[in-house]
């Protein structure tokens, strides 16, 4: 059976969850999938790390000793300006990147590999508030400052702390299959695709506070699961109300018709899978059929999926 490697690396100043949310997802994985990933964080000489909130991270292996590689993942932080005044980490860092199946970084980790030249004409995102510094320092990368991830291959860079999470459940996917990830992201208790980019308008954010909570439960569903059956008659039936009176109960609690929202709900959530280059768009996001996709983008967004897909085409 092969083994992936993931090593994840950390330094002084690391942000805790840019570490432990990919090595939570990573670990989970290998639990459930009988050893398929190991996973370990590697410091400059092997040394414990201090994260920015003062806990010590014991760590496995130095960084000078890898010589196999399946995934570099990258942490940030607030530690994250010494860590790129270090010529040995840059160097450590640009010599893994060359092991690697695949390069990524979380929140500010993506400062380091910029540093390494890794980005050098890439797209890449890093978090929203840093993502004007990236593009001032690093001219040479494509900064995307709304994405939650972006995949530009092999490189893979996620947007503020607990998008390593969204990031290390994609991998996952990919190379697994959408069933273990969406265990993990049950396990976790969190989206599987989060709708929506780091600015976060999303439907569910961009809704009015409900008091109703079946109204509130069933708003969640919706954006977690855009497939499901959300014809008016299911969503009344679920609470237990005739069609007519849940659809003045909705549009009045929500500002939109029921209609309305899930598609807005499945656009949101198929814009997230066409930035992330996934296929099978239409039929995970509940259209039914791409020229239903095809007519909701040019309503919600004017412009037909293709194109959308195109602005995010990757060079690799």
């Amino acid at each position: 059976m092969d083994r992936h490697e993931v090593v994840i690396a950390v330094y002084d100043g690391v942000q805790l969850l840019d570490a432990a949310g990919p090595l939570e997802v990573f670990d989970g994985a290998s639990r459930l999938l009988a050893g398929r990933y190991r996973v370990r964080l590697a410091s400059l000489g092997g040394r414990d790390v201090v994260t920015s909130s003062r806990v010590r991270l014991g760590v496995e292996i130095a960084l000078e000793e890898i010589t196999e590689l399946g995934t570099l993942v990258v942490a940030g932080g607030e530690g994250i300006r010494e860590a790129i005044s270090d010529a040995e980490l840059i160097r450590q860092i640009r010599r893994l990147a060359g092991l690697a199946e695949r390069i990524t970084s979380v929140c500010s980790g993506a400062f380091l590999l910029a540093e390494a030249g890794l980005l050098d004409g890439r797209r890449a995102t890093t978090h929203w508030a840093m993502c004007h510094e990236l593009a001032a320092s690093y001219p040479a990368v494509t900064v995307e400052p709304d994405s939650i991830y972006v995949r530009d291959a092999p490189l893979v860079t996620a947007a503020g702390v607990t998008a390593g999470v969204d990031l290390a459940l994609t991998l996952v996917e990919d190379d697994h299959g959408a069933e273990p990830a969406r265990t993990l992201a049950k396990w976790l208790v969190v989206f599987l695709q989060r709708p929506g980019g780091q600015s976060q308008f999303s439907v569910w954010n961009s809704a009015p506070p409900v008091d109703d909570r079946a109204l509130r439960e069933l708003l969640g569903d919706i954006s977690a699961c855009p497939a499901g059956d959300y014809s008016v008659p299911a969503m009344a039936a679920r609470l237990a109300m005739s069609p007519r009176h849940f659809t003045r109960l909705f549009t009045r609690e929500v500002g939109t018709s029921p209609g309305r929202y899930v598609e807005r709900a499945r656009v949101e959530a198929a814009r997230a899978l066409l930035e992330a280059g996934r296929g099978g768009v239409a039929r995970r996001c509940g259209f039914g059929s791409a020229e239903t996709m095809r007519r909701a983008f040019l309503r919600q967004l004017g412009v037909p999926p293709s194109a959308y897909r195109d602005r995010f085409r990757t060079a690799g």
